[in-house]
């Protein structure tokens, strides 16, 4: 299975995850897509955690990504019929060794061909596996495991607890119902004892998912993993309770179409019909379904203030929210996690240069004045400097992100890896930005404390005006829904008067030392204070502009939000 996953991911890069995305936009073509990619596969549980990492990065709808789910229990059951139908008159050995042989060669003809070598190892080793399990089975042919069984409810009981601890053992439902066709041809399991641990196998496959999905998923996969675990023992319950005229039905059938004798071909037909029975219970439920899902796990509110930092205690390092391992499940969820968590680093960021400047973040709203009332207040009482809200909350963030995206294995294309390379030069680009804060807000904390009528202190407002305005522009952009047109044309002008700033700043400058208003030693200090500000500026630009070309990103709405989320006393 592992090779099999990772031969076609590596093959397929990124287009297993556009069919997913555009395959839920009804519910019918999501279950038709769960039960192909199943069937390729070959595992419901990769299906189930690739649609549990696009769900979490946003790529789906709960909806859409709950009929993949229906679709993948569908397709698990064509693994269950190659099986049976190999039963034990077919050995599948002579077709694996060439396999076996052929997918080791290739892994030495380059990125493509060791993508089809691994995807052929795969295939061969689960048809060598057929054959060992049944050749294991076989020589334990004077073990009953009938014996072990109790009568009536009691029995089938045991043998669905049997079904379920096998496959949360294994991590695999496919590996629990070979085991069983296994014992079943080899007469050392009844019918009976088979389809209850069929039915465990369901029950077991939920746990494995529900498990894996909780941990490293975002509160929308933490839902369908509990869709999982509700369809999945649910259906469970219904075969249990119908098990008597379900086995009494599938002999019949069997029988009516000349496999009567073979139980084989029965379990297989039993495995598919309570799966079909569950997806034909719970379709007209979907919707009801996600909204008890929601309500159940709600989205986590936003915090006005996520960190509060106080001179008087030590604040907690901030750190990632969005980098969940399961989003490595897939190119595309990779790359959606990363916008979100270059959202909450630059938002971070945002709130950072504006504490360096000495203004709430609240003051981005409203209109700007050259000098707010509050300010000389601000700069004697704001005792916590930009560094070392850099350190508190940005450096944990970005080494989160570095370690993310350091962990990328799976293979992408031109567009990906453009996106991939720009991701990691805005995040370089805003901790920089956010290093020049500091730098700046040496001289702001010294100059602006001067007299109100010193030059140098009313060149430092003009400064801090300046950048004020850009960021509320940046802000006001970052949340805009404007067509791309108009949004391009507002970012022009805010380019347009950057540049104006800069040319008439300069000037200003040279005309006070010319007139004797500033010395050298000032004008060098608001020279750099200027450059730290552009520098500062062009970071968290770099940020809005990853939606260029990439409207998912922009859409993102990189540095938004209206609650703080850091607060500096």
């Amino acid at each position: 299975m592992q090779n099999l996953e990772q031969g076609l991911k590596s093959l397929a890069g990124g287009k297993l995850e556009g069919w997913l995305s555009q395959s839920t936009a009804t519910p019918f073509k999501g279950l038709l897509f769960g039960t192909a990619a199943t069937f390729v596969l070959q595992s419901s549980t990769l299906v189930s955690l690739l649609t549990i990492a696009f769900l979490s990065a946003g790529l789906i709808t709960l909806a859409g990504s709950i009929a993949v789910l229906f679709g993948a229990n569908l397709g698990a059951t064509s693994g269950i019929w190659l099986l049976a139908m190999a039963g034990q008159n077919l050995s599948m050995a002579p077709l694996a060794m060439p396999l076996l042989v052929f997918g080791v060669l290739l892994g030495f003809a380059g990125d493509k061909g060791k993508a089809i070598g691994r995807f052929l190892l795969g295939i061969s080793l689960i048809f060598l596996g057929i054959d060992e399990i049944k050749q294991g089975f076989s020589s334990f042919g004077d073990l009953q495991l009938n014996r072990y069984s109790a009568e009536g409810v009691r029995g089938a009981l045991l043998f669905v607890g049997v079904g379920t601890l096998i496959t949360v053992v294994l991590q695999s439902s496919h590996a629990t119902l070979m085991l069983t066709l296994a014992a079943l041809a080899n007469q050392q399991l009844e019918l009976p004892q088979a389809l209850a641990i069929a039915i465990g196998s369901n029950v077991g496959s939920a746990v494995s998912t529900a498990v894996m999905g909780m941990i490293g998923s975002a509160r929308p996969g933490q839902r369908l993993a509990l869709a999982h675990v509700v369809f999945n023992c649910t259906t469970a319950v219904i075969a249990f309770l119908l098990l008597a005229p379900m086995t009494w039905g599938v002999q019949q059938t069997a029988a009516a179409v000349g496999l009567g004798d073979n139980p084989l071909i029965q379990l297989a037909m039993f495995h598919t019909l309570f799966n079909v029975m569950g997806v034909l219970v719970f379709w007209p439920l979907q919707r009801q379904l996600a909204r008890a899902l929601e309500r159940w796990l709600p989205d986590l509110q936003e915090p006005e203030v996520l960190i509060a930092t106080h001179t008087e205690q030590v604040a907690q390092t901030t750190r990632a929210r969005y980098l969940q391992p399961a989003a490595l499940q897939s190119v595309e969820s990779a790359c959606s996690a990363v916008s979100k968590e270059l959202q909450h680093m630059g938002r971070l960021g945002l709130e950072v240069v504006a504490h360096a400047l000495y203004a709430p973040v609240q003051s981005l709203q409203a209109p700007l004045e050259r000098e707010d009332p509050e300010l000389r207040l601000r700069l004697q009482q704001q005792a916590i400097n930009a560094d070392l809200l850099y350190k508190t909350h940005i450096k944990g963030v970005y080494a989160d992100l570095l370690e993310f995206m350091g962990s990328m294995v799976l293979p992408m294309d031109g567009v990906q890896q453009d996106y991939w390379h720009n991701s990691q030069v805005a995040a370089f680009q805003l901790v920089e930005a956010v290093k020049d804060a500091h730098r700046l807000q040496r001289n702001m904390h010294h100059y602006l404390q001067g007299p109100d009528d010193a030059p140098a202190r009313s060149s430092y407002l003009e400064l801090r005006l300046h950048m004020l305005q850009t960021l509320r522009d940046m802000r006001m952009l970052s949340v805009s829904d404007m067509p791309e047109p108009e949004w391009a044309a507002q970012l022009q002008a805010m380019d347009e008067r950057i540049a104006a700033f800069d040319t008439q700043f300069r000037k200003h400058l040279f005309a006070a030392i010319r007139g004797g208003l500033l010395d050298s030693l000032t004008v060098s200090s608001l020279m750099n204070d200027l450059g730290f500000s552009h520098s500062i500026i062009q970071g968290l630009r770099h940020v809005l502009l990853l939606g260029e070309g990439h409207e998912a990103a922009r859409q993102q709405q990189l540095l938004m939000g209206e609650a703080p989320l850091i607060q500096a006393a």
